[in-house]
């Protein structure tokens, strides 16, 4: 039932202060009726935009059913009132081409996420969470101030996890985002998976616009494969347990190669009149010892052997560099993008030097 018009209520309003005036009139008295300016021309509400919801009869996305029905032991129908209650959301495919770490020059990114209020927020949180993050940190070999930085990039320490309804924005880039349909498609089938496990609606899942899910922003295979507490992982819950959280993120790194003790990025200065060229983006593809030929300055206690990547950090002013290890690479391995993890990198730094402060 709709409610009146405003308009409308103006109009009876003014025919009633109309014959009231003739009434008057008739009376004999003198009284003056001052008009209102007529009211404005209603203007129609926006109607939110209609979102479409998926042909569940297109071959791939039956095929995609029958693959659940017949490997993972779904239930056709209760796949079928899944899937065919997601909406599409063509918003999130320019989203997902141009992300900020991709689009913003290096000093524009770091000026956005390493700021004076996020530094702070991860004092405070490892303030409040030093037990958990000083035993998990020892487990893993994993300094806490990665694992804090991590956080606050992410999802501002659990503050921002993300409000797309999942299983929209797993349908929307499985099925009409061609350039990675196969990644979405097997992280679609992983998040039912997970849903079923956790014994939690898919329908009520919420996460990023590129499908993270929690506080450390995992995407439904690595939910799976990395959420551990002291429950049964099959429960562990990335969005309250810090317990769970924190263990996630570290065994993501440990089983990416971290090196418990090993360097994880250096400013360094160049000597000679000519920049280096910069060719590694985040491959590990030269060595100390080279670099320093090339008039790389670098910590001469690090060996000449190690592995190294040389990075070129635009400044609103120029430029500086960085010489990435192993550890660097590995944190790059939960973004792929180079920003991102120069990013982690400062702000991890910045959080453990406010920390540590007397």
């Amino acid at each position: 039932m709709r409610a009146p018009s405003r308009s409308g209520a103006g109009c009876g309003a003014l025919l009633g202060l109309v014959a009231l005036g003739r009434a008057v009139a008739l009376l004999a008295l003198s009284v003056t009726l001052v008009r209102a300016d007529p009211p404005a021309a209603p203007v129609p509400p926006v109607a939110p935009p209609e979102r479409a919801a998926f042909d569940l009869d297109r071959p791939e996305i039956a095929a995609f059913v029958t693959r659940l029905v017949d490997r993972d032991h779904f239930a056709r129908e209760q796949v079928l009132a899944v899937l065919g209650a997601a909406h599409a959301r063509p918003e999130l495919v320019p989203a997902m081409t141009r992300p900020a770490e991709k689009i913003l020059d290096w000093w524009e990114y770091r000026d956005r996420y390493v700021t004076a209020k996020r530094i702070a927020g991860g004092v405070e949180f490892w303030r409040q969470h030093a037990p958990v993050l000083e035993e998990v940190g020892a487990r893993f070999g994993i300094a806490p101030e990665y694992l804090i930085a991590i956080l606050g990039i992410e999802t501002n320490y659990g503050q921002v996890t993300g409000n797309y309804p999942e299983v929209d924005t797993l349908m929307t880039l499985a099925f009409d985002y061609p350039a990675r349909d196969a990644y979405f498609r097997t992280e679609l089938r992983q998040f039912l998976l997970l849903a079923r496990e956790l014994d939690t609606d898919p329908l009520v899942m919420k996460g990023s616009y590129g499908g993270a899910l929690g506080v450390p922003q995992l995407m439904p295979s690595s939910y799976r494969r990395f959420a551990a507490s002291a429950e049964a992982w099959r429960k562990a819950d990335l969005w309250n347990d810090w317990s769970a959280i924190l263990t996630s993120i570290a065994g993501f790194l440990e089983t990416r190669g971290w090196e418990r003790g090993g360097p994880v990025l250096l400013t360094v200065k160049v000597a000679g009149r000519h920049e280096p060229t910069v060719t590694g983006g985040l491959t590990l593809n030269e060595t100390v010892g080279a670099l320093r030929r090339r008039g790389v300055r670098i910590d001469p206690a690090i060996a000449a052997t190690r592995q190294a990547v040389l990075i070129r950090a635009v400044l609103n002013d120029g430029a500086e560099y960085r010489v990435g290890f192993t550890n660097f690479r590995v944190i790059s391995r939960y973004n792929p993008r180079t920003n991102y993890t120069l990013a982690v990198c400062d702000l991890a730094s910045a959080v453990r030097e406010r920390y540590t402060a007397p």
